[in-house]
């Protein structure tokens, strides 16, 4: 008999609709094309206006804004739909749980009609831009700086690990406006790219995994960019605003790191079934069962503890210690799982044809993004030396 999971309570028909139609977008319109985009180190940009088109693009926007009017719910459903399918090679969670978000919070109204309606259609790709290659998780260290000059800000400096970067039309862009202040000096200033002189585009990262992800460098050199673009009507507030934000973001990786456990799960006790070890399946042999059942309750656990952080921040209650806790944890513990279903793939495991060696190789990069885990257990521990 199948294991049987509880239904989610905060789903409904229409979520389950949304997730119908992500489902089958992922599966059969991105997934065909993962080894091309592998290839060329990024997707078609075509795929980000198919997304606009089915409503997968800022679904939780209000529609006053060319959004979907829903809320992050909707952008659960296509986050968990996106990495159950294993297509990693745009994000989605960057350009629409992240940027348009930033937006919708802190831009102006003019801000938000300009930009967020285009976004919604995937005429516009966005990608926030912080790491730089002497700055990652401690963001009061950034270097990249913007100088005021008259209604235009000149910004000079470079990033690194810019996820959308190759295809981003619009940059929100961590900078320096007080170079001597620390946190109290940081802004966001959102950039629009094309044709901006001064601006370019470095090459296409080669990663060890999630490789048809366009994750690029950027360069700013004299970059003009209107003070009418700062999000936010004062300098200085870059760093609040990046903090306000996180619980949501880091929510979204765990969201999809749940996901993608059932799914290494689901590919390991499909495979242990039909492969034959002398004589016998594969699955007839205890320690495949001991070893499946011990994946498949982390994968249970993670996904009681993604829903109940889901409905604390439908509540306005998940702070950032439950976050980091969500985010550190969902992330190591797919590593482990994956490593676990890898083991039972035996060699076959190891080959990139098989979606457990891609999921095990895309998995890695987990602990670092989004604030590293060690990081995070300092966020937890800090909230508990109190």
């Amino acid at each position: 008999m199948a294991i049987t999971t509880a239904p989610r309570a905060w789903t409904d028909p229409d979520l389950e609709l949304l997730r119908d139609t992500a489902r089958r977008f992922f599966e059969t319109e991105c997934a065909p094309h993962q080894e091309e985009w592998v290839a060329q180190k990024h997707a078609d940009r075509k795929i980000w206006r198919r997304a606009g088109e089915l409503g997968l693009l800022c679904a939780g926007i209000p529609e006053a804004y060319g959004g979907g009017g829903g809320h992050f719910l909707h952008e659960a459903v296509i986050c968990e739909e996106q990495q159950r399918s294993l297509v990693n090679s745009f994000s989605i969670n960057v350009h629409s749980g992240i940027v348009a978000h930033y937006l919708l919070a802190y831009g102006s109204e003019e801000q938000k009609q300009r930009w967020l309606p285009p976004m919604a259609r995937g005429e516009m790709v966005a990608a926030i831009a912080m790491t730089e290659p002497g700055a990652g998780t401690d963001l009061q260290r950034i270097r990249t700086t913007a100088v005021r000059d008259g209604n235009h800000y000149v910004v000079n400096g470079a990033k690194t690990f810019i996820t959308n970067g190759f295809h981003a039309d619009l940059v929100c862009v961590a900078v320096k406006t007080d170079p001597q202040a620390q946190a109290k000096g940081v802004s966001l200033l959102m950039l629009e790219t094309r044709d901006l002189p001064g601006f370019r585009r470095g090459r296409l990262l080669d990663k060890i995994g999630q490789r048809a992800q366009d994750t690029v460098e950027l360069f700013f050199d004299d970059v003009r960019v209107p003070v009418a673009n700062l999000l936010g009507n004062e300098e200085g507030r870059g760093f609040v605003q990046l903090m306000q934000q996180l619980p949501r973001e880091r929510l979204l990786i765990a969201v999809g790191c749940a996901a993608t456990m059932q799914r290494a799960v689901d590919e390991t006790l499909a495979y242990v079934q039909q492969r034959k070890v002398f004589g016998e399946p594969l699955m007839a042999m205890q320690n495949t069962r001991f070893k499946l059942a011990e994946c498949q309750t982390q994968a249970t656990i993670a996904r009681s503890f993604v829903d109940d952080c889901i409905a604390r921040l439908q509540r306005g209650e998940l702070d950032v210690p439950t976050a980091a806790m969500a985010k550190w944890w969902t992330t190591q513990t797919l590593c482990q799982v994956v490593d676990e279903c890898l083991q039972l793939h035996g060699g076959y495991g190891y080959m990139n044809e098989y979606p457990i060696a891609r999921m095990y190789a895309d998995a890695r990069a987990g602990r670092i993004y989004g604030g590293a885990n060690e990081v995070m257990k300092e966020v937890v521990a800090r909230a508990m030396d109190r």
